[in-house]
């Protein structure tokens, strides 16, 4: 289920503070913006395809870069819940997507323990044989292969990606 947050002053004043009299108001959000959040449930991920679909369609992108859009996010929300919770659970996941100019801009937030899924990555080549290869890290390597910028942080309880993605 995608549930949709609404915060008048983010509409009025562009900003999550408070608003500062030295700045001109925001009269309405960017366009080809999205925000949504989602449970940290695989039965979501449904949703998440019809939130990205949604997004690629308001966006105008072209149906290569919609799906490597998906492959991405599917991958960084199924390691959320299996190996951030360890399981289906009602946590919070926060997707922001943001088209502009030749690119996407993906925040991905979730309130699993810290982990930085860029900081280790792993040693073998992608093309190495099921065989050679050990389980794990190939959605990692996926998904920082598909991305033209990627940043980690942890803040605020939850774990953020901020990704950008070619259109």
């Amino acid at each position: 289920m995608v549930h949709r947050i609404a915060c008048p002053s983010l509409e009025q004043y562009g900003f999550y503070n408070a608003p500062d009299s030295s700045m001109a108001p925001v009269t309405k959000s960017p366009p080809r913006s999205r925000l949504a959040m989602f449970h940290a449930r695989l039965s979501e991920l449904r949703q998440i395809n019809a939130f990205v679909a949604a997004f690629c369609g308001e966006a105008a992108l072209q149906r290569d870069a919609c799906l490597r859009l998906n492959l991405v996010l599917e991958e960084l929300f199924v390691n959320t819940v299996r190996h951030g919770h360890r399981a289906d659970s009602e946590a919070p996941v926060w997707l922001t997507l943001d088209a502009s100019e030749g690119a996407v801009r993906v925040t991905y937030e979730d309130t699993a323990p810290p982990f930085n899924p860029y900081a280790k990555l792993p040693t073998m080549r992608p093309d190495t044989t099921v065989e050679m290869r050990k389980i794990g890290g190939l959605g990692v390597l996926l998904t920082k292969e598909l991305a033209a910028m990627r940043d980690y942080t942890y803040l605020f309880g939850r774990n953020r990606l901020r990704l950008l993605m070619r259109k």
